[in-house]
């Protein structure tokens, strides 16, 4: 499902790159864990599964699409299989809840009449059935990052990238939003999460990359959230 060859990316020059020479391969359905202290090069790995940016060298593969070969107009077209949802929530403030989850519909210009049939169960199935018409600035935290992940799923993407979706969230909230991650993976969703949060990696026992100075420096099954010193 995604799979990185030799991957580095530098922002300067003659600058110390972002990533150096990574490589790894996530299997369809996975759930995989990415972590490391700031500046470790999480954010540049995530920017560049969304092509966002483009490698130094290398090359990367997801869901069969070749981001070295992928001309610019094709983009959109391509994200449309990754739903991404981040730590700022980045909903639409002047809109209920509806409809911040229908915009990802309508953006790829869904008919109404299955607007209406996703938008519910969608929203039912993130726990917030009753709060369609809801504006998002009447919401908790955990509830506008649970609006967030019916939007990144509601067109049924076969990848999730979830960059620090906790991080604004109390520890019953961040369970919560975790729970909810592992039951859209049960249902065949390839999920990647880059997190800070050391407790809730430890405890899931997913799969857990390493990163460091922009070097995978583990790679582990079941694994856990260590200080790399």
């Amino acid at each position: 499902m995604i799979t990185l060859e030799n991957v580095s990316k530098s922002y300067t020059s003659d600058g110390m790159p972002a990533l150096n020479n990574v490589s790894l391969h996530i299997d369809r359905g996975e759930f995989v864990f990415i972590v490391g202290d700031s500046g470790s090069g999480k954010s540049t790995m995530i920017k560049l599964l969304l092509r966002e940016l483009t490698p130094t060298s290398g090359r990367i593969i997801v869901n069969n699409f070749d981001l070295s070969r992928l001309r610019r107009r094709k983009i959109p077209k391509y994200r449309r299989n990754i739903g991404v949802v981040f730590q700022d929530f980045r909903l639409l403030k002047d809109r209920n809840v509806y409809e911040n989850v229908a915009f990802a519909q309508r953006v790829i210009e869904v008919p109404t009449r299955q607007i209406k049939k996703n938008v519910p169960a969608m929203l039912s199935l993130v726990g917030l059935p009753e709060k369609y018409r809801s504006k998002t600035k009447e919401l908790s935290g955990g509830e506008q990052q649970r609006v967030a992940l019916a939007r990144a799923l509601v067109n049924n993407p076969p990848i999730l990238l979830a960059d620090e979706p906790t991080g604004n969230l109390d520890p019953r909230n961040s369970w919560e939003i975790m729970k909810l991650l592992e039951e859209i993976n049960r249902r065949g969703t390839t999920v990647v999460v880059v997190t800070h949060n050391r407790e809730i990696v430890n405890a899931m026992r997913k799969r857990v990359i390493t990163v460091k100075k922009g070097i995978i420096v583990s790679d582990e099954e079941k694994g856990e959230y260590i200080d790399e010193d």
